[in-house]
């Protein structure tokens, strides 16, 4: 089924934000086990995960839309230097991404695009949820203090490898 051209560039961009993601939490999750903070580690391996499913049913509408997935764009990919630094650049990655997924879904909507609309919408919420979990943890940072927070995140994860 031939795509709306703008769409399928939305699409693509959105691809870009994920496949940075990807990258980015797991590279922290590597991070944050090397540190000994394995609860930490397991959680970003999990939104990298979760991300990477994002990229599939990205590339999965693209190519419905017989349109071009863009894998080889990424943007910075920022890992940060420690915990607190980490997420406060997921926290940008996320936010970017909802104000993307906000402006793709508007243009889905007025081209008339439902299936479009309702995969950026499932992202969207997703995402929403993530900027949630940032916004906490930088909270409870603010709160506790990073090293009583940290103190929290030593505990055994799953193994990823």
């Amino acid at each position: 089924m031939q795509g709306n051209e703008d769409v399928i560039n939305a699409l693509n961009d959105a691809l870009t934000i994920e496949l940075t993601a990807i990258n980015q939490y797991f590279c922290q999750a590597k991070m944050c086990m090397n540190w000994g903070f394995h609860k930490l580690g397991a959680k970003h391996y999990e939104e990298s995960m979760g991300e990477m499913k994002h990229a599939e049913m990205l590339i999965e509408r693209i190519l419905f839309l017989e349109g071009v997935p863009e894998i080889a764009r990424y943007d910075t990919i920022r890992v940060g230097t420690d915990v607190k630094d980490q997420f406060e650049k997921d926290l940008e990655l996320e936010m970017g991404g909802v104000n993307a997924y906000n402006a793709a879904i508007a243009l889905a909507i007025d081209v008339k695009d439902a299936g479009s609309r309702e995969l950026m919408e499932k992202i969207l919420v997703e995402s929403e949820e993530h900027v949630d979990w940032l916004e906490e943890q930088l909270d409870l940072i603010k709160n506790v203090g990073i090293q009583n927070y940290l103190q929290t995140q030593m505990g055994e994860g799953p193994d990823h490898g």
